[in-house]
């Protein structure tokens, strides 16, 4: 119990100056964020399958300039797993209720992955208290995902992820009910492991200890039924998809080297002001790889 403890919340958020850990009822659930810093805020959705504790390397720098505030998404670490409302409407939601009651007028959203797909929604929807939004290597569900392959062309699936034809299987997995859970209740590190080798460029830079953190939480059923419920409702993510216009606040994509043709085709679709860069030397978890590219990134794109 003792070597668990070290991966909770309490004891986590005591590595970081300056910030402290809180929970909060919105949308008929609680949710868990940490915050820190000062100035205007910045609201951080991390992805799967990870928490709060991924942008932990980029959150002192940031809360130099920044109210930073990570939040621990529906159905993710130690905020509420309910067995609804994991589209991405509804998870937006969530979040303009959370900056509501924290008496936010507007915010910078900052979102990873999974988290991109929250934000993307939450600007859709409320764009009035979305500042600027930067979406890191994912942004919201559409049609395009039908065209995910079931099978990988010849060639094409390998040690490492391929740029031109990126296999992405656990989309197809993550879609299986109960059986997931079964399969990786207190083995999610093979998972994890696996995972980060795969789309990392250098998953050395994913330490045993971070590893150690996203297993804590997602070792759990409950947790892992939560997760996978984010690629259950991409049905209707892609039906809401359908009815958006175009967002109007400046939004920046942040993409890694397998994603950055995809993002760089794919966003001025949704956005009328869109940038794409490409982060330079890192696979899909920037904040481990290159935290240095983000903190520059991020600090120039909403000064």
């Amino acid at each position: 119990m003792e070597t668990q403890a070290q991966y909770s919340d309490k004891e986590l958020v005591k590595q970081l100056l300056g910030f402290t850990s809180h929970l909060i009822t919105v949308n008929n659930i609680q949710l868990h964020y940490v915050a820190g810093g000062t100035g205007q805020p910045l609201i951080c959705l991390p992805g799967w399958p990870q928490t709060w504790y991924s942008f932990h390397k980029v959150m002192p720098e940031l809360a130099k300039k920044y109210t930073v505030i990570v939040v621990d998404i529906r159905g993710m670490g130690s905020s509420d797993k309910p067995f609804n409302g994991y589209d991405k409407k509804t998870m937006a939601k969530d979040i303009f209720e959370l900056i509501q009651k924290l008496g936010i007028k507007k915010a910078h959203v900052l979102g990873h992955d999974i988290g991109g797909m929250v934000a993307s929604s939450l600007a859709f929807n409320y764009p009035q208290a979305v500042d600027k939004l930067i979406l890191m290597d994912g942004s919201h569900p559409s049609e395009a995902m039908r065209e995910m392959r079931l099978l990988p062309m010849p060639g094409t699936f390998g040690d490492k992820i391929n740029d031109k034809m990126p296999f992405l299987w656990w989309m197809a997995f993550n879609q299986v009910k109960e059986l997931p859970e079964q399969l990786l209740e207190g083995r999610f590190r093979y998972l994890l492991d696996w995972l980060f080798s795969y789309v990392m460029l250098d998953d050395a830079k994913m330490s045993d200890f971070d590893r150690e953190v996203a297993a804590y939480h997602y070792n759990r059923p409950e947790n892992i039924r939560a997760s996978n419920a984010w690629y259950q409702a991409f049905e209707q993510d892609i039906k809401d998809m359908n009815t958006y216009g175009t967002l109007q606040m400046p939004v920046l994509g942040m993409a890694s080297e397998s994603s950055y043709e995809f993002m760089k085709q794919g966003l001025p679709y949704i956005a009328k002001n869109v940038e794409v860069i490409k982060v330079e030397g890192s696979g899909h978890y920037f904040n481990e790889e290159n935290p240095q590219a983000v903190i520059d990134a991020v600090l120039h794109f909403i000064k």
